[in-house]
């Protein structure tokens, strides 16, 4: 079965770090490119990251580069997303997906997470 779900949001203080995991089942990492997305309340929803098949990383978001790290474990058909010195801005649902294709460039997509919520607040 295709499938991405989603897990490690919760709350964090203002600077503090979240590491959100999607665990793909029915597919290869390998084969696909994951992308990670956020919404807002009230907001669009933003693309943040994607890592492409091969293991290369983007950070869609000004807002994030620098801060955040997509990664991956392709023995666990994981990929994670490394949160460090959170901002109440980063307060949102997180998503993954499935990029059909192999390179983050597509923006075209198959398969979402059920999300995770992140909330950074003191």
């Amino acid at each position: 079965q295709l499938q991405l779900v989603e897990s490690g949001g919760g709350l964090v203080q203002p600077g503090g770090s979240l590491r959100l995991s999607c665990t793909a089942s029915g597919f290869s990492l390998e084969n696909y490119a994951i992308g990670w997305f956020r919404q807002a309340p009230g907001k669009e929803r933003e693309g943040v990251s994607c890592i492409s098949a091969s293991g290369g990383s983007t950070n869609y978001a000004d807002s994030v580069k620098g801060r955040f790290a997509p990664f991956r474990d392709v023995a666990k058909n994981t990929v994670y997303l490394q949160m460090n010195r959170l901002k109440p801005e980063d307060t949102a649902v997180y998503y993954c997906a499935r990029l059909r294709s192999n390179l983050c460039v597509v923006r075209a997509y198959d398969t979402w997470g059920q999300g995770t919520q992140v909330t950074v607040s003191s």
